[in-house]
């Protein structure tokens, strides 16, 4: 029986770009979407309130990263970042990650921002490569190929 390489994991600078890449998108998305509600706050109150409550602006910017990054990892298993990047996420057994993992991922990695970025910096000492909420939520991040990165589109 031939033995399956298991796909290396991506180094942190690898790592650190693509989440820099996304980061900038998810700013631009959260102020879209932050604006969009600010529009509407003023139309339905017809100019009387021209402040989003701050409870409602960390929920709308809680949802709005939570649904950028699962919306592509549940699509693709890749953020734009990590597209440009060659990342990909899969679950412990290389398949795409389920609805509540990729929720338990964005809570998980919320949890290892917020531990100093501890939880981050542990893939540099843990022997299979992985961040803390790599292990809550049963995913990793693999480097595909040069030549995985984008399939062709089929001529269908």
């Amino acid at each position: 029986m031939k033995h399956l390489e298991q796909p290396a994991p991506p180094s942190l600078p690898r790592r650190l770009t693509a989440i820099l890449y996304d980061v900038l998108l998810v700013v631009a998305l959260v102020a879209v979407v932050n604006g969009l509600a600010l529009g509407a706050l003023v139309q339905l109150t017809n100019g009387k309130q021209q402040v989003l409550n701050e409870n409602l602006v960390q929920l709308l910017t809680l949802l709005s990263v939570f649904g950028f990054y699962s919306i592509f990892w549940l699509k693709s298993g890749q953020t734009l970042g990590m597209q440009a990047w060659r990342i990909k996420l899969v679950d412990f057994h290389g398949g795409r990650p389920t609805a509540g993992k990729a929720l338990l991922r964005c809570l998980g990695a919320c949890l290892s921002a917020a531990c100093l970025g501890l939880g981050y910096l542990w893939c540099l000492v843990d022997r299979n490569n992985r961040y803390w909420h790599d292990y809550l939520s049963g995913t990793e991040l693999i480097l595909l190929a040069k030549d995985e990165k984008k399939e062709p589109a089929s001529a269908d």
